[in-house]
């Protein structure tokens, strides 16, 4: 027999078949829809004035905290991005400031180097100088005495070869022979 044979049956008044599923009985359907009805409005009663409220402010709450997060974030990144800015800014500050102290730096070992060449060119010049007068003088008496050497050895040649002049006349043919 066919379940909708079954229900034909049971719909207009036939005998109660033995072993239908208690299910399936047409005479429990209006306890069975009774109970559907008080447990599903039970359940949506449940499910309206607790569950669901509960998973509204859950979910409300962790939408609530997810865009303070976000606002947060952007307030965050905002300040970072000014940092580095900021930082930006001081260490272009800061590089102008060290070029200038190196230029300044620069400046003063070239004139403290310009001047210690100065001082050092002063005391060479000073030194030379003394040394030129040092040689002069060095020739001089060198000179003086080349020709008293030349003078006597003159006038020993001189004599060796049987002339004779004097002193004076000597002297001043050695010194002409000397500076000429």
């Amino acid at each position: 027999m066919s379940l909708f044979a079954f229900f034909a049956d049971t719909a207009h008044g036939a005998e109660k078949v033995d072993g239908v599923f208690p299910a399936f009985d047409a005479t429990y359907f209006p306890s069975q829809i009774f109970w559907l009805i008080v447990t599903f409005g039970a359940l949506y009663f449940i499910l309206s004035r607790m569950i669901l409220p509960r998973l509204g402010a859950n979910l409300e709450r962790r939408s609530d905290t997810i865009a303070d997060d976000l606002d947060e974030a952007a307030r965050l990144n905002e300040q970072a991005e000014d940092a580095q800015q900021a930082l930006e800014v001081n260490l272009a500050k800061a590089r102008t400031g060290a070029r200038a102290t190196v230029q300044q730096a620069e400046a003063k070992m070239a004139e403290e180097i310009a001047a210690e060449t100065r001082k050092v060119d002063e005391q060479l010049e000073q030194k030379l100088d003394a040394a030129e007068a040092r040689i002069a003088e060095l020739r001089r008496q060198a000179m003086s005495n080349v020709e008293a050497v030349a003078t006597d050895a003159t006038e020993a040649i001189l004599q060796r070869l049987g002339m004779t002049l004097t002193k004076p006349e000597i002297e001043q043919a050695v010194s002409e022979a000397v500076k000429g």
